[in-house]
C-alpha cells in the first residue's frame, strides 16, 4: 500500500527491519513512530520497538515471522479487546496520520459522528471526486450518509484503535505471538469500525472473535453496520488503487445513501 522499501538488516548488533522511502512526506514515519509508541503504552498487543527515526527511514525491531495457529488467534482477539478497553477523552489523535499513503485527519472532537464524517468519509470522497474516481452523484450519496450517521451508528465511546487493521497488519512473530505493525493510522475512534475492517479483506479465525467477545462483549448486530464503517477504507482503496474498488463503494452508497 506504500512506496516504502523494506530491508531486514542489522543495526547496532540487533536484527531490524528498516523502512526506507526517500520521497516520503516529512511527517510520514514520525506518524508511524507516534502510533507505535501509543500502542506500546497500552500494553495490549506486542508492537516493534522504534530504534531510529528520520524523515526518510524508520528502523524497527525485527519480530521475526511465524505461522499463525489457534493460540495466535485467541491471543490476538483478547489483546485487541484489551486495546479497545482503553478509552480516550475525545475522538481523533494528538497528530494527523496516514492510512497507507493517504493523509488522515485526526482533529480532536467530542462528537464521533462528526469526526467520522469530517475526518474520514468527506475527505476521501472529495479526493475521489477530484481524481475522477467518483461522480458528483456518488459524492452526494456520501454526504447523505454523513448527514444521517447518528441514525446508522449507535453512540460509542472513543477507544484506542490501530486504525488500519486488516489481516496483513496483524503480524505473527517468529515465536507465534501476535503483534500490530504499520501504525500510522492510530487514533481514538469506534471499536466497531476496527472490527469491521478486520473482516473486510478476508476474516480471522473464529477463535479471534470468540476471545474478543469474552473480554469486550461487542454489540450483537455490529456486522450490520460494517459496510458504513468500511466505506472509509473502500474509498481509500479507490483513491490509492483506482477503479477496481468503485463497484464496492457504489454498493455501499446504494444501500445506505
Amino acid at each position: 500500500m506504500t512506496r516504502t522499501q523494506l530491508a531486514h538488516t542489522m543495526y547496532r548488533g540487533i536484527a531490524v527491519v528498516t523502512k526506507h522511502w526517500p520521497d516520503a512526506p516529512a511527517d510520514y514515519f514520525a506518524a508511524e513512530a507516534a502510533g507505535l509508541a501509543t500502542l506500546a503504552g497500552a500494553g495490549a498487543l506486542r508492537v516493534p520497538r522504534v530504534l531510529a527515526l528520520s524523515a526518510e527511514r524508520l528502523v524497527l525491531e525485527d519480530l521475526g515471522e511465524g505461522a499463525p495457529k489457534e493460540r495466535f488467534w485467541s491471543l490476538a482477539g483478547r489483546g485487541l479487546a484489551e486495546l479497545h478497553s482503553m478509552r480516550g477523552e475525545r475522538f481523533g489523535f494528538k497528530r494527523d496520520g496516514y492510512c497507507g499513503l493517504t493523509p488522515q485527519l485526526n482533529t480532536p472532537m467530542d462528537d464521533g459522528w462528526r469526526f467520522f464524517a469530517e475526518c474520514r468519509l468527506l475527505p476521501q470522497a472529495r479526493r475521489a471526486l477530484d481524481a475522477g474516481h467518483l461522480e458528483a452523484g456518488d459524492a452526494h450519496a456520501v454526504e447523505r450518509i454523513c448527514a444521517r450517521l447518528q441514525s446508522l451508528i449507535p453512540a460509542q465511546a472513543p477507544v484506542l484503535l490501530h486504525g488500519d487493521l486488516w489481516l496483513g497488519n496483524l503480524h505473527c512473530c517468529g515465536d507465534g505471538v501476535p503483534a500490530l505493525i504499520d501504525a500510522g493510522a492510530v487514533h481514538w475512534g469506534w471499536a466497531e469500525s476496527e472490527l469491521s475492517m478486520l473482516a473486510l479483506f478476508g476474516s480471522p479465525q473464529t477463535a479471534l472473535w470468540n476471545a474478543y467477545a469474552e473480554v469486550a462483549a461487542p454489540a450483537a448486530d455490529w456486522r450490520e453496520r460494517a459496510p458504513v464503517y468500511n466505506l472509509y477504507h473502500l474509498l481509500n482503496h479507490l483513491n490509492l488503487f483506482g477503479a477496481g474498488y468503485a463497484g464496492a463503494v457504489r454498493e455501499v452508497l446504494q444501500r445506505f445513501g
